[in-house]
């Protein structure tokens, strides 16, 4: 079925093209900026069930998104999570252009070459730190060595792979030349985040709050940074790094807004559509897939959703004991 429905458009002309759908808020993982130890994860009951997932990506699909990332917390922990992958890869080259994945790479061995037989060629894995110790206390598991076992796995069964790294103040900021040499050495991309305020955490995020223009400064008395106009549909902006001839990207919510060519949304594992990652703004998805006329009510919701995207989001790093800039947690949002 190719696409007759409107293109979505939101009220400052911006065509979303890009849906970040999340298939489950659980993780294997605890890092530390992202959840606290005791994370109270959603009842089952709540969540998608994998054919509805599918419909929603289908009827995305149809009013003109032509790429999907499928997201957690971690969507491979999610049982059966490949069917779902297989599903909608089939709409590869019937309206959408590109399916990929985000993980923290501890499955990632055990799927790869299921992946890429489904239509994934890219995945973006989430590590911060190549120090054993460093990732056991961020991550609060011992799994560095499953996670590199996975991007080996990734890269040997065709994946293009991203190295996403949160630089992160006191923590990691003296290893990130390090992990980019590694990364571009290994043949994959990386991209730098800045950390993001989404849910209460155990600590405190504004003592590690780390400016990406502070680490580009630092990287370009080491390095040769060459413009890049390469977009990959997403917020980053890149550089390619001369000495390592890899691409590096700089994705900077608090230090430089991105937001006046956004054309994302993300779908959250309850169905939740948010108009944007740094706001409020939902409208319920769950309800119109489980109504009894589910066609018509998703695309009067994905309609509401352009008439409340707004033009920018606010995030803003606060102290313990003040509220974060959003409630939810980012494995609830989705990466």
């Amino acid at each position: 079925m190719t696409q007759t429905a409107p293109s979505l458009v939101d009220t400052y002309k911006r065509r979303i093209t890009y849906l970040r759908l999340s298939v489950t808020d659980r993780c294997d993982l605890r890092c530390q900026y992202c959840m606290p130890e005791r994370m109270q994860f959603l009842p089952r009951a709540e969540v998608l069930t994998l054919e509805e997932l599918n419909k929603v990506a289908n009827a995305f699909i149809d009013r003109g998104v032509t790429k999907i990332r499928l997201t957690g917390g971690e969507p491979l922990v999610r049982r059966d999570m490949i069917e779902l992958v297989r599903a909608v890869g089939r709409r590869i080259g019937n309206g959408l252009e590109e399916l990929t994945v985000t993980t923290n790479g501890t499955r990632l061995a055990e799927f790869a070459e299921d992946l890429f037989a489904a239509g994934v060629r890219r995945v973006n894995v989430s590590l911060d730190t190549l120090d054993p110790a460093l990732f056991e206390e961020l991550s609060r598991r011992d799994r560095l060595s499953q996670v590199l076992e996975g991007i080996a796995a990734a890269k040997a069964a065709g994946l293009s792979v991203k190295i996403n790294t949160v630089a992160l103040k006191g923590v990691n900021e003296d290893e990130i030349p390090d992990l980019i040499a590694w990364a571009h050495g290994e043949g994959h991309e990386a991209t730098l985040i800045e950390v993001m305020p989404l849910g209460e955490v155990d600590g405190d995020r504004i003592d590690h709050y780390l400016p990406l223009t502070q680490v580009r400064m630092n990287l370009e008395k080491r390095w040769t940074l060459e413009g890049d106009t390469h977009r990959s549909g997403g917020p980053a902006r890149y550089v390619r790094v001369a000495e390592t001839g890899g691409r590096l990207g700089f994705i900077t919510p608090l230090t430089s807004n991105f937001c006046d060519g956004c054309n994302r949304i993300r779908v959250t594992a309850t169905g939740q559509l948010y108009a944007c990652l740094g706001g409020r703004e939902q409208v319920d998805l769950r309800a119109a897939v489980r109504s009894n006329d589910p066609d018509a009510a998703l695309d009067a919701a994905m309609d509401e959703a352009m008439t409340i995207k707004p033009e920018r989001h606010h995030f803003a790093i606060n102290r313990k004991g003040e509220a974060p800039a959003l409630p939810r947690h980012m494995s609830v949002t989705g990466g």
